[in-house]
């Protein structure tokens, strides 16, 4: 690959005053005055985009150096307080490292930076990788760090694939490479309304996830042309489901969305047969929050239906890092893996111009380890996800995910 031709790191610009002279005639016994200076024009200051390889930039002594090496930088927490969070952030970077070996590609360059869970170190870590010129980052994992990076990669127009949930941090220039509940509960809604179910209710934990699942549930259901009978939220630290099962049960309903999972889901179930709800005739629904084996313990949740990504997607890279690490690996690790992955697909690109808008908005999408997920320009992501049915023996597709977003209609 050809370097490009060298320029500075960052632009600068400079006002430049012309000097007036003042001219004294010798007939005149006067001085004239002098007029007025011509007004300086300012420039703005340009963004310091990274446009070109540097050579105060990282780089391994083996590279040819005519080679321009696709740096990625990676801020994971590593340092966390948290052993659990150190210990993700530790499965994280082993799945990157065996993205990288699997792609084959010798020319990305995996540059790490720690994440304390400071945003303040955040930003510094940040930093650190874009003075080593990185083209992309990856991570961080919690939303203040990643508010916190933000403007820097963003002032040198460095795109962020970010590891966190929250959808408030995405967008102009931060993608969100994570399992997001807007995408199950909108398959949920689409595929039950497919089934001839119009009138949905809803019980929704007072949480911030059950905030974000809530504004969901009532756009899904909108654009399905269903109607909403009733909308009720909970304290799940508390349990108080019972007021709100009594309430959902006489709303005339015929399907009821449940985001919530574990024993309090197990016990939800047995209150609105209490109320009277039948669940051979009103549907349960849920999110993938109900892939969990407890789930088939309790009969009354038989038959219900959620969406999660397709069953055994993820087989080949589980076993992969099993092999490769004697460890089985988190389900965030598989998020690291795509990363890294959806890099090197990218890589053949232009140095500096490779992981622009229309590369990463691909409305084809990119295929990932637990199925297919596209990004579209508010940073938000789309999955292909299946819908499962809850049997006494386990889970049944009774949707499969989708292989290709173009079969949606896209």
């Amino acid at each position: 690959m050809s370097v490009p031709a060298a320029s500075s790191r960052f632009c600068r610009l400079c006002a430049i005053a012309c000097a007036v002279a003042v001219v004294t005639l010798g007939a005149c016994t006067t001085t004239p005055t002098p007029p007025p200076a011509p007004p300086v024009a300012v420039q703005p200051p340009a963004p310091h985009q990274l446009a070109a390889d540097q050579p105060d930039f990282f780089k391994l002594p083996n590279l040819a150096q005519e080679k321009t090496p696709v740096r990625v930088g990676i801020i994971l927490p590593f340092s966390d307080s948290s052993a659990n969070v150190r210990a993700l952030a530790n499965a994280m970077m082993k799945a990157a490292e065996l993205a990288l070996y699997d792609s084959g590609n010798h020319d990305v360059l995996l540059m790490t930076a720690d994440d304390t869970g400071s945003p303040a170190d955040a930003a510094a870590a940040a930093q650190k990788l874009l003075d080593q010129g990185a083209e992309i980052i990856l991570g961080p994992v919690f939303s203040a760090s990643v508010n916190a990076i933000a403007p820097l990669a963003r002032d040198h127009g460095v795109p962020v694939l970010a590891f966190s949930t929250d959808r408030s941090v995405a967008g102009n220039g931060v993608y969100l490479l994570s399992f997001q509940p807007q995408s199950e509960v909108t398959r949920i809604i689409a595929y039950a309304a497919s089934q001839g179910h119009k009138n949905f209710a809803a019980m929704i934990p007072q949480t911030p996830y059950g905030d974000v699942v809530e504004q969901s549930f009532r756009q899904a259901v909108t654009a399905a042309g269903a109607t909403i009978s009733d909308v009720e939220r909970f304290n799940p630290s508390a349990g108080a489901v019972m007021d709100p099962a009594a309430a959902v049960a006489k709303s005339g309903c015929d399907t009821i969305f449940i985001a919530q999972g574990g024993s309090l889901l197990r016990g939800i179930a047995p209150t609105l047969a209490y109320d009277g709800v039948d669940n051979t005739k009103v549907k349960l629904l849920g999110t993938g929050l109900w892939y969990d084996p407890a789930t088939v313990k309790e009969p009354l949740l038989s038959g219900g239906w959620f969406a999660a990504p397709q069953p055994s997607s993820d087989d080949a890279f589980n076993e992969k890092y099993r092999q490769t690490f004697g460890a089985e690996p988190p389900q965030l690790a598989s998020l690291a893996y795509d990363a890294v992955s959806l890099v090197a697909l990218l890589a053949p690109g232009a140095a500096y111009h490779r992981f622009t808008l229309a590369a990463l908005t691909d409305p084809n999408g990119f295929s990932g380890v637990n199925g297919i997920f596209r990004f579209h320009a508010d940073g938000s992501i789309e999955r292909g996800l299946a819908v499962l049915a809850v049997d006494p023996g386990g889970f049944t597709v009774v949707s499969p995910a989708p292989t290709t977003f173009q079969a949606s209609g896209s």
